[in-house]
């Protein structure tokens, strides 16, 4: 059974969550058979009021993020094809200056992880159970206005979200939610590292409605420590939830 070509959702020691080395996360790839390969660490947030992230590197330390990336990229050119970005939370407050260092470092790409609707500081974080159908319309229109951008690759594990109330409910939003993509050409991501942690994610409901309106979906691993690229587990219960409801898979996606 053949594996990903391609994964651009991957984290570094940078965000005080993940574990193991750039070289060897692109070992491993390499060793699977990935011909492109991403890292999208959380990008670092503009605090003014001197709030130090636990979740995502300091400003101050994306250059050599950056530059980290590019020289293993030049390094493993013969072996595989090395991109580097950031998975981002869509935040007005902050965005203008987050899309500043985007450019000024010459990142490759974002992709929209939307953990808060605001960030760390504020909270609730997204994956928190909740019964309000105000917080899961919010997330629904964070998202939308933040893809209106055009400066997001896809929308990673778009079911983060944990609404409990009326199924009705959810299932009206998350519909929205997807024409919504489907209109503006963003593809959802199945989310491997929530297959293998048993996260309220992937879940079936979501995926049900997708393939009613037939957006595009890729796969990303959501890499935080080494023998992840490796599990085969999540990708093929993946295939078995692409099979069940017919999705349209893009093996990979035309980084501009």
């Amino acid at each position: 059974m053949k594996y990903l070509t391609s994964n651009y959702h991957t984290h570094t020691t940078r965000c005080q969550h993940a574990f193991g080395t750039e070289r060897e996360y692109i070992e491993e790839a390499i060793k699977m058979g990935i011909k492109k390969f991403g890292f999208s660490d959380h990008v670092p947030c503009p605090y003014k009021d001197g709030f130090v992230s636990g979740i995502r590197m300091p400003m101050e330390e994306a250059k050599d993020y950056v530059e980290e990336i590019r020289a293993l990229a030049e390094e493993y050119k013969e072996k595989i094809e090395l991109f580097v970005g950031f998975e981002t939370e869509y935040v007005p407050e902050y965005f203008k200056e987050q899309m500043e260092l985007f450019n000024e470092l010459g990142c490759d790409y974002m992709i929209m992880g939307q953990h808060f609707l605001t960030n760390e500081k504020v909270g609730p974080y997204t994956g928190t159970p909740t019964e309000d159908e105000q917080f899961l319309k919010a997330y629904v229109d964070r998202i939308v206005e933040g893809m209106k951008t055009g400066a997001f690759l896809y929308l990673a594990h778009p079911d983060i979200i944990n609404y409990q109330g009326l199924e009705e409910i959810y299932n009206r939003e998350m519909k929205r939610l997807c024409l919504e993509l489907k209109a503006l050409g963003i593809p959802v991501e199945i989310n491997l590292l929530g297959i293998r942690e048993k996260k309220q994610y992937p879940a079936e409901r979501f995926w049900k409605i997708v393939s009613e309106v037939g957006n595009d979906v890729v796969l990303g691993i959501d890499v935080h420590f080494l023998g992840q690229i490796e599990d085969r587990e999540p990708y093929e219960a993946a295939l078995e939830l692409i099979k069940k409801y017919h999705l349209h898979v893009l093996e990979d996606i035309s980084i501009k």
